[in-house]
């Protein structure tokens, strides 16, 4: 965990914090912010460019964490050989499937828990908040991705944005306001998943910050091509790197596989 997480870990809770948060924020709340960038839009070229179309045209995919599917079927409508649509809750890959088949690319697409198949090309989209394991995920890119390959991540809010802590946002900082406890048993009031941290809920959240990303991409066997901390569109005027990791609202690089990671760790790609 980074030192400014631990430091900042909430102050207000026991009984006190809960009555607050249930005067603030009622008995319910949705899942945190909807951004509107995407909407009518293509997600993956709204973060990546058009140039990410080239990259993926004819080419074996995996969009790791995919959800429902819809960054997996945008892909192969847009060129990509095969798609694998990667992700652990069998709910979201029964319904990719399904709406592959509406959309007419099942025959490109495919959707499971896990593959043996390197990618040219991995791509990764609001996962890294996420994920319970993220160097272990990045780990897993690493070893399913060709040695000329590339891997393409976006992720946001990091957990020191206002509304980093996604459905615990219930005004800009919450997260941070209150302890993770006193959020928790708030949460409970309308979510009966018996969930007792953050990294429990639905999803889960792993307080993922722009420098502890940065720090486990190198310890994963990867090269950064490209990097880039997106600012809050209204507050860019005060990133700085100081003030960084609390007003980055999306991070979102290129990574390519280190020449320089132990052989005996990769697929067998070569032979692929």
């Amino acid at each position: 965990m980074d030192m400014l997480t631990f430091l900042i870990a909430g102050v207000i809770g026991g009984q006190l914090g809960y009555r607050l948060l249930q005067l603030i924020a009622g008995v319910s709340h949705d899942d945190g912010p909807h951004p509107i960038a995407y909407e009518n839009k293509s997600k993956l070229e709204v973060l990546f460019g058009p140039d990410v179309w080239p990259l993926i045209e004819g080419r074996h995919v995996i969009d790791f964490g995919c959800g429902n599917g819809v960054e997996t079927i945008d892909m192969a409508r847009h060129g990509a050989k095969r798609v694998i649509g990667l992700d652990i809750r069998e709910k979201v890959l029964a319904a990719g499937r399904k709406a592959a088949q509406t959309a007419g690319v099942d025959d490109r697409c495919i959707f499971a828990a896990e593959t043996a198949e390197p990618a040219d090309v991995i791509v990764s989209i609001d996962g890294f908040e996420h994920y319970g394991d993220p160097e272990g995920a990045l780990g897993l890119m690493r070893r399913m991705i060709r040695p000329d390959g590339r891997v393409l991540i976006a992720f946001g809010p990091p957990w020191f944005h206002p509304l980093g802590g996604h459905l615990f946002s219930v005004f800009p900082w919450a997260h941070l306001v209150f302890t993770e406890r006193a959020l928790i048993r708030w949460r409970s009031n309308f979510k009966f998943d018996g969930a007792t941290r953050f990294c429990e809920t639905d999803g889960g959240l792993n307080k993922m910050t722009v420098r502890r990303f940065c720090r486990l991409v190198p310890a994963s066997g990867f090269d950064v091509e490209t990097f880039e901390a997106v600012p809050i569109r209204r507050r860019a005027w005060l990133s700085n790197p100081l003030t960084r990791e609390f007003v980055t609202s999306i991070v979102r690089c290129r990574l390519t596989p280190t020449a320089r990671w132990p052989r005996d760790q990769r697929l067998s790609q070569e032979a692929a």
